[in-house]
């Protein structure tokens, strides 16, 4: 099946889940990511902890934007000196390869920001 460009393909409602060695892969690699067990099916979270309010927002604005250039886009609690990150595909309540790179692009952002 060929893939429209401007359609992200993890929001397709015949798109693969992760396989679950590249999940456990993931959080191996990956520091602070888990699994979240709140709802009942898979999302991969992670909390970063900024200095105040005014951080907190300027990181959930790097992160809604890379989402918006995406397409594809998280679950984010902003909180005073906190932010909440939650990515997983809506169309197939998973976890998509896509999920994993969004977050580790998530990780750089937050990087990025605090230089």
């Amino acid at each position: 099946m060929k893939v429209d460009e401007t359609v992200c393909e993890a929001c397709l409602p015949d798109a693969e889940k992760v396989e679950s060695a590249d999940l456990v892969n993931f959080f191996k690699t990956t520091e602070g990511w888990e699994l979240s067990d709140d709802v009942d099916f898979p999302q991969v979270r992670k909390s970063f902890k900024v200095g105040d309010f005014k951080k907190a927002q300027e990181f959930t604005n790097l992160v809604g934007e890379l989402a918006e250039e995406e397409g594809h886009h998280p679950s984010i609690i902003l909180e005073y000196g906190k932010v909440t990150v939650k990515w997983w595909s809506h169309k197939i309540q998973g976890i998509h390869k896509k999920d994993l790179d969004l977050s580790k692009r998530t990780d750089a952002l937050f990087v990025e920001m605090k230089k």
